[in-house]
């Protein structure tokens, strides 16, 4: 029987999504996008701007903002990526919503993550915290190309 594979993503401005889609199709997985029941807009995105909504869900550790539509059938899945730009050096609030969406026992979970400057380690450990009775893969920072080629060696 062959693993099902599932990337799941959100993205905001569309850096995520280009390495999520490079990812699924090098690895014939299913493609998922974590998409907010309210978009986004870039004033939402200011993280300069002290009340901003990016910045008020990440000041907020309980904010769980809606997702506009569930993964359909997700016992299927054997192995999740779980990719997600970098916000305040651990991932975005939806991506907590999307984890405490559904039960990841004994699937195994890779994070990735794209960013200007931060690194992985600080959201692994809040993704493990978040999710803790799936199986975590160490994740990757990836940032411009070799996505797929990644996503094949650790499948």
């Amino acid at each position: 029987m062959s693993k099902k594979v599932l990337v799941a993503y959100f993205s905001a401005s569309g850096t995520t999504a280009r390495t999520a889609k490079e990812m699924a199709e090098a690895i014939g997985a299913d493609l998922y996008e974590i998409r907010p029941e309210q978009p986004y807009t870039s004033a939402d995105l200011n993280w300069m701007d002290k009340k901003s909504r990016s910045t008020l869900e990440m000041n907020d550790p309980s904010c769980r903002p809606g997702i506009a539509e569930p993964v359909q059938d997700m016992e299927q899945y054997d192995t999740v990526f779980v990719g997600f730009p970098i916000w305040w050096y651990v991932e975005p609030r939806i991506v907590d919503t999307f984890l405490e969406s559904y039960d990841f026992s004994g699937k195994t979970m890779i994070p990735f993550a794209t960013s200007g400057g931060s690194d992985i380690r600080k959201a692994e450990k809040s993704l493990k915290e978040h999710c803790p009775a799936a199986s975590w893969e160490r994740g990757k920072l990836l940032n411009g190309s070799g996505a797929g080629d990644w996503a094949k060696s650790v499948v």
